[in-house]
């Protein structure tokens, strides 16, 4: 009886419910309308925070936008993009940094001018990046199924040279995700096409561990709790995967809206903030097994697309085109 209640125990602490509206964590504050040209998906969101500066990139538009982080003010459009991906802002060197998959290659630019600086050539579906503020070293996935390949590159890229350093050979032909840890030299990459977690490490250029992800399918999100060890995996499927870093091992599976392409942990109140079709799922963590869904917050078709700034206690979702609708950017205050 003791071991059927020690069960009943630990099922009930992962029981996740809807908080009361009054007490949602995100308030609609502002919705920037974007001009008819703004076609296509968005991908990645990039922000200047000391510039005051927030990029956008509306796939189908071939350029990224750029709007007044606070305001929501258009300042300028970067054109000359095939397919922007995803956007980093190095606020030392001033410049940006665009990876392009139609062309295959990372763009820099002049962040005061605007203006393209160099390229630094990769293989086409050049994608998702993550970004290590010590070396100034951009790892970007790219490659794939694309370029007829069933093997990936994840490709490190020295910003501040604007050359390319070396390629890291991962099998399989669809990678999404990756995030990086701070205090080692691991980093984590979501191995889509084999629905799986890969371990890099950064110092030796290497997978070093690969971790099934059973509880779900079409892993393409990733956020991270480097303190508690604890890795989110958010899959198409509608569901998130808790993963402990230091086993590899599934820790609780927990619903969320269908269609997710974004994820984020706020250290400071320890929520996972997660961009799907039409939502955005909001958990608490309570404990490093324990979780409860705060809120889904209604945002609209296939705004997947999403960036906390804590700094100002904003949450951006990008609402792609839709119909007669324009495409718009949701700007939430995180309460």
């Amino acid at each position: 009886m003791k071991n059927r209640y020690s069960v009943l125990a630990a099922f009930l602490a992962l029981i996740v419910i809807p908080a009361r509206a009054q007490d949602a964590p995100l308030k609609l504050a502002q919705t920037i309308t974007l001009p008819p040209d703004a076609k296509g998906q968005f991908d990645h969101f990039g922000v200047d925070l000391k510039g005051d500066r927030l990029f956008a990139t509306p796939e189908g538009s071939k350029s990224v936008r750029v709007f007044e982080l606070k305001s929501g003010k258009p300042i300028h459009t970067i054109s000359g993009i095939e397919k922007p991906h995803a956007v980093l802002y190095r606020e030392d060197l001033d410049r940006i940094y665009v990876t392009d998959g139609e062309a295959g290659d990372l763009k820099i630019f002049d962040g005061k001018t605007y203006k393209l600086l160099s390229t630094v050539k990769l293989l086409e579906d050049a994608d998702s990046i993550g970004y290590d503020p010590k070396t100034k070293y951009l790892y970007i996935d790219n490659g794939g199924g694309d370029v007829h390949q069933t093997y990936s590159m994840l490709t490190v890229v020295d910003t501040t040279a604007g050359k390319k350093v070396a390629d890291i050979k991962i099998d399989g032909e669809t990678l999404e995700a990756t995030t990086l840890e701070s205090a080692t030299p691991r980093l984590y990459v979501n191995n889509k096409a084999k629905n799986q977690v890969d371990v890099v490490d950064r110092d030796k250029r290497a997978i070093v561990a690969s971790w099934p992800v059973t509880k779900c399918k079409t892993n393409v999100a990733m956020a991270l709790d480097e303190t508690n060890h604890r890795l989110f995996i958010a899959c198409r499927t509608a569901t998130m995967v808790v993963m402990d870093t230091q086993t590899g091992k599934e820790i609780a599976a927990l619903p969320i809206t269908k269609g997710v392409d974004d994820a984020v942990y706020d250290p400071a109140s320890k929520r996972i903030y997660t961009a799907s079709d039409g939502n955005v799922d909001v958990y608490q963590q309570s404990s490093p097994d324990e979780y409860k869904l705060l809120a889904q917050i209604p945002t609209g078709p296939m705004a997947r697309t999403a960036r906390l700034v804590p700094e100002l206690k904003r949450y951006f979702v990008a609402v792609p085109q839709h119909g007669t609708d324009p495409a718009k950017i949701l700007v939430f205050d995180v309460l």
